[in-house]
């Protein structure tokens, strides 16, 4: 394809023009719908997180294919064209997380994308003018660069591109400040020059409204507002209102609001302005906070509470772990693809791992290289230890120091975060010792289901519950320990990665992924126990004409593999029957759940229908493993292995406490049932479990905690669990809020 004509476009031609944009993942719909025109100089793209502002990069510059619409570059058709093809037209691209080559010097980096000649607009001498700093470095690996260097280099790779239409994904993303305002500054220079358009999707918003004239404010997939961007700088309530942000760095102070009895709903509305120590001047007031750092993003949802103002305590996992997906986390459906990470610590590991790496690009695998070490010695890996210490809440000094036990916890937590942003995942592979065992699995865990795991352990031969979770993690046993290349190592670990590479290979594309969406009928995730067995199998035979049953023993592992496939965007629905964990984990049984329970369903809305099912029971093992203190309970033996305890009215009133605290916080529809004549088969009139009083204090609690809104409804049934009206029941509620069927191909 020629060239882009570099003389100014046609009259009435804008260099951008978007119609009617629909772009999916699967059947999630991303794009829905966008309309843009950029004539010159440069719009601003601003939104919540998750809003498809980066795919809206993507698919102009040509990475996302989209479904329908159109994109024209200057009046020229580029929907349905390659991306290369879409640079030679003239599109250049920063996307976000700067993707520098670390092999590769500054130098060579720059020279590798320069275009046009010495009579180019822009050449090598003239991003080193540009970005000074750059040319100091010239000799330095992409690797070796701070974050800031890194993001000068991506911007000057593609100026040499010499494009008519740059497009910038959140380019001052974690820069300093001072780095920040030559950013900006340059973005300004750009648009008088006129030479060069630019779409800028920037999460600072004192940026985006700084450097453009137009602001669009995106929502759900759409850009539901475009609007002047100094009456968006001006208007501190729109952006609240539309954006969920409050008061920017360098805006003036306004005395605080007094706090609450829980100070919660003051720390979101709460954003101080922040001064360096060597920053501050003499003569300006003492600022109302000191810290050393704040979230770079603005989009605080309720679930986020308190991010932005850290006491001095490590944060809660749980709470990282909501940050972490719901801020940054990648699509499901675009996680996928061929590239097999390869993961450990490598100041300890790196013959094995590398010869992990090796066996897999024998076969031809592609392979990324992510060093896990805590030693803080130098790295040569695709991805440093210090770039995945960077995604710590508290920032790579909490995971640098002298407590190794502390250091590995805290590089674990880095590296969940970092993982649930990589796209183009094939498998993920690691070899190590206990240690290396729980540094590879956090992150292992939060990928979705389906992606291919190996984890080569010297502990796999012994419990793995606590580094598999509800994952599906293949879990190798070294046989000799991983420490250097024998011919039992060599043998072990090349399985381990040729069995990786099996997977991989196998795998379905992305189209055949959308074409088994097309034709496969939606799943949902259904929990079950011997004693609600007739309830679950009744609903799986009314449904599985028209829906994937999935069905999950709930013995712990078995729930939280069900929230596992709905953290993963694979579960259209769930019929939460048997949520009896709830009673092991308050009670001390061996099939708990987490405190977690309950918590996909919030952070993932799709359509609930739950009841009490089994909640009439703790489980234990054998009989003579019952805890001495449980001895004057009734108990049934539900096998030599298995023994089951009759819960106590106190114990079933915490029980629906919890279940209607966590009800609560789900945003999606739910329908929780609560069937009157016993909650499994041995609750029921003359059954050694019945106990109405039990059961009454079940409902009540769940009753008095539970708040009912017309997305959220309790139904009391006047049936047994097992009852074919109960189990008729549980259909029709599911179906009542179940999303449309739609025809499968």
């Amino acid at each position: 394809m020629a060239e882009f004509d570099r003389q100014p476009a046609a009259k009435g031609k804008a260099i951008l023009r978007i119609r009617d944009l629909q772009v999916y993942y699967g059947e999630s719909h991303a794009i829905q719908g966008v309309d843009l025109t950029l004539e010159h100089g440069i719009i601003s793209i601003v939104g919540r997180n998750g809003m498809g502002k980066t795919t809206l990069c993507n698919t102009i510059t040509g990475l996302k294919r989209a479904r329908s619409g159109s994109i024209q570059v200057a009046g020229r058709e580029i929907v349905a064209a390659e991306a290369h093809e879409i640079s030679r037209l003239g599109v250049g691209y920063v996307p976000q997380g700067r993707r520098v080559w670390p092999s590769l010097s500054v130098d060579e980096h720059l020279r590798l994308a320069a275009r046009g000649g010495r009579e180019a607009a822009w050449t090598v001498d003239r991003v080193y003018a540009t970005f000074p700093r750059l040319a100091e470095r010239r000799g330095n690996g992409g690797a070796q660069l701070s974050g800031g260097e890194q993001q000068m280099l991506a911007i000057g790779r593609a100026l040499l591109g010499n494009p008519r239409l740059l497009v910038m994904d959140e380019p001052t993303e974690g820069l300093a400040p001072v780095i920040v305002e030559q950013v900006e500054a340059m973005l300004v220079a750009l648009a008088e020059e006129g030479e060069i358009a630019v779409l800028v999707i920037e999460q600072n918003i004192g940026v985006a409204t700084r450097v453009a004239e137009t602001v669009g404010i995106m929502i759900n997939g759409r850009i539901a507002r475009m609007l002047p961007a100094r009456e968006l700088a001006a208007d501190r309530d729109l952006q609240q209102r539309l954006l969920g942000v409050g008061r920017h760095a360098d805006e003036p102070e306004t005395a605080p609001e007094p706090a609450g009895p829980d100070g919660t709903a003051e720390r979101v509305a709460e954003v101080f302005r922040i001064v360096r120590g060597s920053d501050r001047r003499a003569d300006e007031p003492a600022p109302a906070w000191r810290a050393t750092s704040l979230p770079n993003r603005w989009a605080l949802s309720d679930a986020e509470l308190g991010r932005g103002v850290r006491t001095a305590a490590a944060p809660e996992r749980p709470a990282a772990d909501a940050e972490a997906s719901t801020v940054f986390a990648v699509p499901a459906a675009e996680r996928f693809g061929r590239t097999a990470l390869v993961v450990g610590t490598f100041d300890t590991k790196g013959r094995e791992l590398k010869f992990v790496a090796e066996a897999l690009r024998a076969v031809g695998i592609r392979t990324r290289t992510v060093d896990l070490s805590t030693s803080g010695k130098p790295s040569a890996t695709d991805v440093t230890p210090r770039e995945v210490a960077s995604c710590h809440p508290l920032g790579s000094s909490a995971v640098f120091g002298d407590d190794r036990g502390r250091s590995v916890e805290a590089m674990a937590v880095a590296f969940e975060r970092w993982i649930v942003r990589q796209r183009d995942i094939g498998g993920i592979i690691s070899a190590g010792g206990s240690g290396g065992t729980s540094l590879a699995t956090a992150g292992m865990r939060r990928l979705p289901v389906g992606i291919p795991k190996v984890m080569i352990s010297t502990v796999a031969s012994g419990e793995v519950g606590r580094y598999v979770g509800a994952a599906d993690i293949a879990m190798v046993h070294s046989v000799a320990d991983v420490q250097g290349l024998n011919r039992i190592t060599e043998t072990i670990l090349k399985n381990g990665a040729h069995a990786l590479a099996g997977m991989i290979a196998q795998l379905p594309s992305a189209a055949q992924r959308t074409a088994q969406a097309a034709g496969a009928r939606p799943a949902i995730g259904i929990t079950m126990f011997g004693v609600t067995t007739p309830c679950v199998q009744a609903v799986q035979a009314a449904l599985s004409d028209d829906y994937d049953c999935l069905v999950f023993h709930a013995t712990g592992t078995g729930g939280r593999s069900m929230e596992a496939l709905a953290e993963s965007g694979l579960l259209a629905g769930a019929i939460d029957v048997t949520t009896t964990e709830v009673a092991d984990l308050l009670v001390g049984g061996v099939f708990a759940a987490t405190e977690d329970r309950f918590g996909a369903f919030i952070r993932h809305p799709i359509p609930y229908v739950g009841s009490l099912g089994a909640l009439d029971m703790v489980n234990f093992g054998p009989r003579d493993t019952v805890p001495s203190r449980f001895a004057s309970r009734r108990f049934v033996i539900h096998n030599p292995n298995v023994t089951l305890m009759r819960t106590t009215p106190e114990e079933n009133a915490a029980a629906g406490r919890f279940i209607g605290e966590r009800l609560n916080q789900m945003r999606g529809p739910v329908r929780f049932l609560i069937p009157e004549g016993g909650v499994s088969l041995l609750d029921v009139p003359g059954g050694p479990f019945h106990d109405p009083a039990a059961d009454r204090a079940l409902v009540e609690a769940l009753e008095a905690t539970l708040v009912e809104t017309g997305q959220r409804r309790l139904i009391r049934v006047p049936a047994a669990l097992n009852d074919p009206a109960f189990s008729a029941a549980l259909v029709g509620a599911f179906r009542e809020i179940a999303a449309p069927l739609r025809k499968r191909a």
